[in-house]
């Protein structure tokens, strides 16, 4: 039982990860995918965070007395990683828009009915 609350940041990123991959497959609505491809990438970034945490660590600044260092590097590439999400949410927020002023809906199967009928 301990090893189940002792890592309970990971079975969060699984819940997530699970969460988020459903609602891409299982919703027609692309807007609705986008949001599950969100909160996809959302539990990505809290398990890159958790392997990079150390306990004890210090941030990576010579002092006297610290022997145990944390990795800055996990942190800046999900700072990264997140500029990069939102600038890719935008898009496709907009590729929704475009794709509901030219076929007048955003649901998938509405979508493939209307380029199989032409």
């Amino acid at each position: 039982m301990d090893f189940f609350i002792g890592h309970y940041n990971y079975w969060i990123v699984i819940i997530l990860m699970m969460l988020g991959f459903y609602t891409v497959i299982s919703k027609g609505n692309l807007v609705k995918k986008i949001v599950g491809l969100n909160i996809f990438q959302v539990s990505v970034f809290l398990l890159y965070i958790s392997i990079g945490t150390v306990t004890g660590g210090a941030a990576p600044i010579t002092t006297e007395g610290v022997v145990l260092y944390s990795n800055p590097l996990p942190h800046v590439l999900i700072l990264t990683a997140i500029v990069v999400g939102v600038a890719t949410t935008a898009l496709g927020l907009a590729l929704v828009v475009r794709i509901k002023e030219s076929y007048g809906t955003i649901e998938e199967d509405e979508i493939h009915e209307c380029d199989h009928s032409l």
